[in-house]
């Protein structure tokens, strides 16, 4: 099967829901792509139905890669968050405009440039929101399932990974330090909205985030 670029989105969604969630479904894929749900469901199936099927899929029940589907997937993960790296590193782009760059880029760049930017970047585990770069093989660098909504009050943590694809939220996120790598300890949580007020280090004031946002920001205990 050909890999159109929208194929490839496709893909690279349905790995990354089925990474958080165990699978994907139609609703969720909908709502990542900004499509109609019909659309998905006619994609999926013929995805699932081609002669080397990408993905299988049960009705209500959600949509998973194949060992094909998964390879391809990973591929394209690869190339999207070298170049959101390469992107921020090495040409200076803020962290809150790289997605959409490399959304635009992912589907043109050739196997050789992807190497070529891992070789400058000294090949990298993490792309600057803390997602893991698939390697050369395409084996997945650790990654932590504790999100900062699972913390308690007094609890320190170190911030590993944080959502990428919303430009207003990242600016939000970096403005008040909530970037990888710093560490927080979580002040408050109010007990009807399950809204956490969270210090960060070297921050002068602290932050309330919403669950809604918790739920997305990874961490791992100090």
């Amino acid at each position: 099967m050909n890999l159109t670029p929208a194929i490839q989105d496709y893909l690279k969604i349905i790995y990354d829901l089925s990474a958080q969630h165990g699978r994907a479904s139609t609703k969720d894929i909908a709502a990542a792509l900004e499509v109609k749900p019909a659309s998905v469901t006619g994609m999926i199936q013929k995805l699932a139905a081609s002669q080397q099927p990408l993905v299988e899929y049960k009705k209500h029940y959600g949509v998973t890669l194949t060992t094909d589907g998964e390879h391809a997937a990973l591929k394209i993960t690869r190339s999207h968050r070298l170049l959101e790296q390469f992107l921020h590193e090495i040409l200076g782009f803020p962290w809150d405009e790289v997605h959409a760059e490399a959304h635009r880029l992912e589907h043109v760049i050739s196997p050789r440039f992807v190497e070529r930017m891992a070789a400058v970047l000294g090949n990298p585990e993490y792309d600057p929101h803390g997602a893991p770069i698939p390697s050369r093989d395409l084996k997945v660098p650790a990654t932590t399932s504790l999100c900062l909504g699972d913390l308690s009050i007094g609890q320190r943590a170190e911030i590993k990974q944080v959502p990428d694809d919303d430009p207003e939220l990242l600016r939000y996120l970096g403005e008040n330090g909530v970037v990888p790598h710093a560490v927080l300890t979580v002040v408050e949580i109010s007990p009807f909205d399950g809204n956490l007020k969270i210090q960060v280090d070297g921050q002068p004031e602290p932050v309330v985030l919403g669950p809604s946002i918790t739920c997305e920001i990874f961490v791992e205990v100090l």
